[in-house]
Order: structure tokens, then sequence, then C-alpha cells
């Protein structure tokens, strides 16, 4: 799209997630933030709640119900409760981009067996298109509704995607993630798990079975087969981050290039997919740290070419590519922006 900006609206811009919409959106070329809502602090502006934005932005918190007309929403709300008001906020904008899990099953018995609740909104859940760029670009142009990724999903499905589009994983194999993620992942409101006494450095054990970001993996390589996914989840002295390492078995005797060729056949053509495999130095695989406040994700993978043990690896930030990054660039594919609009920034180091 050219010629005026696009409004834009954010339902829930207080908490981490809205907040990194916020940022982004703010340096996006086409398009202007005209409201942001948050129940809590209705009437502050939003640098009193997000202080890194302080001359960045004089909009102030509205109601969701003061919420005006606008061309893009994005729904940065607690799980639950996009479905509830999802025929309103259709009303009120063409595009809506919703951050939470609400929409991001296409089957309301499968969304009630994972989150252990009826959807309020069933028919709602085959218009929304599984907000991941990287698999479903194609349907993602021009769309009018898109849901939200789950960070652990995203980067279990990055890690397993160039191996499993390369027929190298069978469905017939137990594939075993283990993902280590940062306190940010528990959202702004504070509980007895991410109060910083009880959080802060800490290696605990979050959720070892039954994980409802498996569904998402398991939706999303579907046509290519009924892959079983098993996560377990631990909380470590980070505050952006998760870092997952997926255990499969490959054939033995593949040489290093024959890994390359698959990883490059897939990725070399995404602009926010990196792939990190050195033999040597001290960041020779994905690491969170490294990509705090970017919307990239960094694969890679070790493998035993006597054995076949091999662990695909994915690093990103919770609340970028795992949230506000992929839901912007969601928007870009939607709107007909190129893709990297407003994405662009590498991260810093040290």
């Amino acid at each position: 799209m050219s010629g005026e900006r696009l409004s834009v609206g954010i339902i829930g811009a207080s908490g981490y997630a809205g907040g990194e919409l916020l940022r982004l959106l703010l340096g996006h070329p086409s398009v202007t933030v005209t409201q942001i809502t948050s129940e809590r602090f209705v009437g502050k502006f939003a640098y009193q709640v997000h202080p890194h934005l302080r001359g960045q932005t004089r909009l102030r918190f509205t109601s969701r119900e003061a919420c005006q007309a606008c061309d893009v929403l994005f729904l940065a709300v607690p799980h639950g409760e996009s479905q509830v008001h999802i025929d309103h906020y259709a009303a009120l904008a063409r595009r809506i981009i919703d951050l939470s899990a609400d929409f991001r099953l296409r089957d309301a018995a499968q969304y009630a067996a994972v989150y252990q609740r009826d959807h309020r909104a069933p028919e709602w859940l085959p218009r929304f298109v599984y907000g991941l760029p990287e698999i479903n670009r194609d349907a993602l142009a021009g769309a009018e509704y898109a849901s939200g990724v789950g960070c652990n999903a995203t980067a279990t499905i990055l890690a397993l995607h160039a191996l499993v589009l390369g027929g190298l994983i069978e469905p017939d194999q137990p594939i075993i993630v283990d993902i280590k993620v940062g306190s940010s992942e528990a959202g702004a409101t504070p509980t007895a798990s991410s109060h910083h006494p009880a959080r802060s450095g800490v290696v605990r054990p979050f959720q070892l079975t039954g994980h409802r970001h498996e569904a998402e993996v398991r939706q999303a390589f579907a046509p290519l087969g009924a892959y079983d996914v098993r996560m377990a989840v631990t909380s470590v002295e980070m505050v952006r981050g998760v870092s997952a390492a997926v255990h499969v078995s490959l054939p033995a005797g593949l040489a290093e290039r024959d890994l390359w060729g698959h990883y490059r056949a897939i990725w070399n053509d995404e602009p926010f997919v990196r792939v990190v495999h050195e033999r040597t130095g001290v960041h020779r695989h994905p690491e969170p740290r490294l990509l705090a406040g970017t919307n990239y994700a960094d694969v890679g993978w070790d493998y035993d070419p006597a054995t076949g043990r091999t662990v695909l690896l994915c690093a990103l930030d919770n609340l970028g590519k795992g949230a506000a990054g992929s839901a912007v660039q969601c928007m870009n594919s939607m709107c007909g922006f190129d893709e990297m609009t407003a994405l662009t920034f590498g991260g810093i180091f040290p």
C-alpha cells in the first residue's frame, strides 16, 4: 500500500507484548498508532508504563470501550479475552492481529482439549491465519485476520522446519523439545513464581509434559504427517529469550554439506531466520541474549554422524519474534508493505 498512513490501535498495550508492539509501530513509516488501551492505566501516558518510550509518544491509555474505528487492530490481551469480544473488534477494524492463543488452533474440539474450556467464538477459528510468516506467507498476504504465535511453538517450528521439509525427520519418532525461557514469558503481572526474589537465579522446571504449544507445532506440520512433539519447559535466569533444543534421530553417516544443503534451501531467502553453525568460538550456536529486541530467529544444529543423534537449535526473543515482531511482520504482509519494515534492528552486544 502507498499514500496515507494506516491508523492502528492496540488493545491491551500496557503489557510486555503490547509495549513491544507500540515500540515497533512507532517506528513504522506507513502506520500511525492512534489509540492504545489499558483497563488498569486509563488516562496515563504510555511512557509512564513503558519508560523507554519517553519522548517517543504522547499517547494516553484509554479504556477498551472507548476504542474507535481504525485500519488495523492489534489485540494484546490475556488468553481467553479476544474470543469474547471478537465481533465488536471486527466491527472496528478491517484487519485484526491477535497475539493471544485464542485463534491459533483451527479446530474447536482441539482448542477445548488443549485449553480445558470451550471456545466462545468457534466460527471465527477458520478465519484466522496462523501468524508465522515463515510457514504461512502466502496465506497472510492480503489476509484480514491473523493469530498470534506461541513463542515456544515458534522456536520449535523454526528449529525443525528445514529438516522436516527436507524429509530427514519422519513422524514415527518422538520429538523431544527442551526449552529454556526467560521471565518475561510470564507477563507483566507478578506472580508467586515470577516475583524477582523467587525467580532470580533459578533453573526451574516449569512444564515438563503436556505444554499447550505442542498443539501449534503439530498443527503446523500436520500436512506432512502426525508428528509426535513433546515439550519440556524450564525457567532460567534470563529476562527475554527462548532457547529450544530439539532432540531427534537422523540417518547415520550424513555429511555436514548434506545438512547445510537442507538449511540453505529453506532459510537462505528468509529475511529473519539466520543459520548459526560454526565449528569454533563462543557464539557457535544460537544464543537468545544476542537476539533481545529483535525479530530475528537463529537456527542451527549439532549432529553425531556415528549414531545419527541430532540436536536442532533455535533461539529468539519471546517478545520479538515470539510475539510482537511476528505480529508486525504479519501486518506488513497483510497490508502490502515490505515484510522487513520497522523490524531490522539487529540487537546489541555485549
